[in-house]
């Protein structure tokens, strides 16, 4: 296991036909061999699996990378629970490797595409 330094930009959208660098995240997890989130790592490293949200013009949002009951992954930033996380559509399944595309839930419910821009030794 080994702690990777992860960028996802948006991917291209009707709003963005050519994606944007402005909106995404970046985010720090356990990662195999083959790019995919390693469970076991993220528990012995959950305090060092951290997240910031960046989109547009907004205030950036800081929080947790989390691996919830039944194995899905999200992002949570309000640790008391008073906010919906956003969760990781199939990361469990998903490489985390340069060009490689993911999809998350944001807190309203819309997904969004992103792309892996990044990926950097922590």
């Amino acid at each position: 296991m080994s702690l990777k330094k992860i960028r996802l930009n948006l991917a291209r959208t009707k709003e963005h036909p050519n994606g944007s660098a402005r909106h995404g995240y970046e985010f720090v997890a356990p990662l195999d061999a083959d790019g995919h989130i390693d469970a076991d790592g993220w528990k012995k490293a959950r305090e060092k699996c951290r997240v910031r949200r960046f989109w547009g013009g907004e205030e950036e949002d800081i929080g947790h990378l989390v691996h919830r009951p039944g194995g899905s992954w999200a992002f949570r930033y309000d640790i008391a629970g008073d906010e919906d996380d956003e969760a990781g559509y199939r990361f469990g399944a998903h490489a985390f490797n340069v060009g490689e595309y993911v999809s998350i839930r944001d807190e309203d419910g819309d997904l969004h595409t992103f792309q892996v821009v990044t990926v950097q030794s922590v």
